[in-house]
C-alpha cells in the first residue's frame, strides 16, 4: 500500500490546488505571520496600535510628548467544519485511482469551496460599523451610480484606494459592462481587481446546516430566509479582512486498516477565521438587495 499511500499524499497539494480555483474570497486570505497564537488553541492573537496626533511646537519648550498604545486583540476561530467518505477499494483500483481523486475534487470545487465563501461574505456583511446600501438594482445605470457611491463613502472615510477589491454577482457586472461608456471603464478601472460571485453564495446571511439532525443530513448551507438578503456587490480593502483557512486532510485509513469496510476512508477538515479588524470596518462597503 505504500504506492497507494503516496499517491494520495500528492492529492493533498491537488486538493489545495482546487480550492484556490474554486474559491472566490482565496484572494482575501491573510498572512498567518502577522498574528500569534492565543492562550487557547480557538483563537489568534492581533497587534493593534493607537498614538496621539501633532500638537503645537514650542519655540521655548521644543516638542509636546505623546502617547503609543499597543494592545492586543484576541479573536476565535469561527469556522469549523468536516466530511468523512467512504471510497470501496476495488472502485478505486478499477478506476486507476480515479474513484477517489475526482470525488476530492469535485467535493471541494462544489461543496467546500461555495460554502466556505458563503459564511465569509454573511460574516464580512453582519460586521458593526461597515458601510451599508440597500436597492434592488434594476438596471446597469443604477449598479453604475451605487458602485460610484461606494467608492464616494470609502474615499471619505479614508480607506486605502489601491487594494480594494470589488466583489459582485456576474449579472450586475456584466450590465455594467454593457454600458461601453468612458465612465463605467473609469470605475471598473478603480478597484484593484474585480470578482464575479454567483449570487447562489453570496448572502448576508446563511445557515450551516450540521449533517446529523433531521432535515439537515446532507449538510452544507443555505440562504436564511429570515434575515438574508441577496448582495448585490461588496467593495473589500484587503487589509480590512481578518481571513485565515487551514485545510487539514486529518488522516486516511487504507482497506486493510478499516475495521468496518473494504475501503479508503478519507477525512476532511476546514478551520479557520473570517472577521473583520475592529479598526478597519469601513473597508468594508456592503451593497444588499432590498427585497
Amino acid at each position: 500500500m505504500a504506492n497507494a499511500v503516496e499517491k494520495f499524499k500528492k492529492y493533498i497539494n491537488v486538493l489545495d490546488e482546487v480550492y484556490k480555483v474554486a474559491s472566490v474570497t482565496s484572494i482575501l486570505d491573510g498572512n498567518n505571520r502577522l498574528v500569534r497564537l492565543g492562550a487557547n488553541a480557538n483563537e489568534i492573537i492581533i497587534p493593534k496600535m493607537s498614538m496621539d496626533g501633532l500638537a503645537d511646537y514650542s519655540r521655548e519648550n521644543g516638542y509636546v510628548g505623546g502617547d503609543v498604545t499597543l494592545t492586543n486583540e484576541t479573536v476565535v476561530f469561527n469556522y469549523e467544519r468536516g466530511r468523512s467518505f467512504n471510497i470501496d477499494a476495488m472502485d478505486d483500483e478499477e478506476t486507476a485511482g480515479v474513484a477517489f481523486g475526482q470525488l476530492s475534487g469535485e467535493f471541494i470545487r462544489t461543496k467546500a469551496a461555495p460554502e466556505i465563501d458563503a459564511f465569509r461574505f454573511a460574516q464580512y456583511a453582519g460586521a458593526e460599523g461597515i458601510g451599508v446600501a440597500s436597492a434592488d438594482l434594476s438596471d446597469p445605470e443604477a449598479t453604475l451610480a451605487a458602485l460610484i457611491a461606494a467608492q464616494n463613502a470609502m474615499d471619505e472615510a479614508e480607506v486605502p484606494a489601491e487594494s480594494r477589491i470589488l466583489f459582485i454577482t456576474p449579472t450586475l457586472y456584466n450590465g455594467v459592462m454593457n454600458i461601453d461608456t468612458t465612465k463605467s471603464k473609469a470605475v471598473l478601472d478603480s478597484f484593484c481587481a474585480i470578482v464575479k460571485v454567483p449570487q447562489s453564495r453570496f448572502y448576508t446571511a446563511i445557515d450551516l446546516y450540521d449533517g446529523a439532525s433531521s432535515g439537515e443530513t446532507a449538510g452544507h448551507f443555505v440562504k436564511n430566509e429570515a434575515d438574508g438578503k441577496n448582495i448585490n456587490f461588496m467593495v473589500i480593502e484587503k487589509s480590512a479582512a481578518i481571513q485565515y483557512q487551514k485545510h487539514i486532510v486529518s488522516k486516511v485509513v487504507t482497506p486493510e486498516e478499516n475495521q468496518t469496510s473494504d475501503s479508503w476512508k478519507f477525512f476532511y477538515r476546514s478551520y479557520g477565521i473570517a472577521d473583520v479588524y475592529e479598526n478597519k470596518v469601513k473597508g468594508i462597503y456592503l451593497h444588499k438587495a432590498e427585497a
